[in-house]
């Protein structure tokens, strides 16, 4: 048995998982960030709450860079260069495995949804940011390997990115990006189906929920979201030519036909695959939240 926490942005879930990558059992509680020595020993209770019989291992994922047992940075909490392993075995004494979140996701979906029976899988989450993990050859390319995808560069001088460079692709391809996309296209079109959906805030999925009712503004919105993802992923194929790619995050649940089924073609089109060999498959992600769980609870399977 294996237990994994996923650190999200106000809440934390741990669960517990058996070694078919199923989950047993799950607990939560509110995100009150304390200091590292409180989170540690926070993680560490919330670990027993779950625990049940024998457990090899703490898997936890968060929003960050990580090395083995330490925390390099995160982007929620104010952590920088913690040892979290150590102090969480001051209060429960397990080794303590580290990754983020877009890695967790990954190890998740290819132990049990989207990448089951692969070998070579991403996914790619479309939230605040674009995340990418990896897993080449069964492996996880995690810790200090661990995929900055989102900061590849789609637009040349295009839009500032928090990382200090311009165009990155999460700028263009995130919810985050979606959402001014959307916003700028409400500014000039005034007559927008799109102000009807988004009376309650802009939202991800807003420029799509208008398109579905026939919006040519949000229709044109959707079109030009899907050629900026589908350039960086094309290019994210391109280097790592993947049996299988999954798509995960609250974007992500849009309709098939406005974003799935064109991104494949726009992919088909610009990947190397077109020239022959192998052609890699445009999956949704299968297990919602509860990747990031599972991931985490089974990062010791792909080490």
């Amino acid at each position: 048995m294996y237990v994994g926490i996923d650190v999200g942005g106000t809440n934390l879930k741990a669960g517990l998982v058996d070694e078919e990558g199923k989950l047993v059992r799950v607990e939560r509680v509110p995100l009150d960030f304390q200091g590292p020595e409180r989170f540690a020993e926070t993680l560490a209770e919330l670990s027993k709450k779950v625990i049940q019989g024998k457990v090899r291992w703490v898997g936890v994922g968060l929003p960050g860079a990580v090395d083995g047992g330490d925390v390099l940075f995160t982007t929620n909490i104010p952590m920088e260069n913690v040892p979290l392993e150590r102090l969480f075995r001051k209060h429960l004494d397990l080794p303590l495995l580290l990754g983020n979140d877009a890695d967790c996701a990954a190890v998740g979906e290819f132990f049990g949804g989207a990448g089951k029976g692969t070998r070579d899988f991403a996914v790619v989450t479309l939230g605040t940011g674009v995340g990418a993990g990896i897993i080449v050859d069964g492996k996880l390319r995690g810790g200090l390997a661990s995929s900055e995808a989102g900061h590849m560069v789609i637009c040349q001088d295009g839009e500032p990115c928090n990382c200090g460079r311009k165009g990155c692709w999460e700028r263009y391809a995130s919810a985050t990006g979606l959402i001014q996309q959307t916003k700028r296209a409400m500014e000039a079109h005034p007559e927008s189906l799109l102000h009807e959906f988004a009376r309650n805030g802009v939202e991800g999925r807003t420029a799509f929920q208008a398109a579905e009712a026939g919006d040519e503004t949000a229709l044109a919105v959707c079109r030009n979201y899907v050629g900026y993802l589908a350039s960086g992923l094309a290019s994210l194929i391109n280097i790592l030519r993947p049996e299988a790619v999954a798509i995960g995050g609250g974007v992500a649940a849009a309709p098939e036909r406005l974003l799935l089924e064109p991104l494949r073609e726009a992919v088909a089109r610009e990947s190397f695959s077109r020239h022959g060999g192998r052609v890699t498959k445009i999956l949704p992600a299968e297990l919602g939240n509860d990747a990031g769980i599972i991931g985490a609870a089974l990062l010791g399977r792909v080490m």
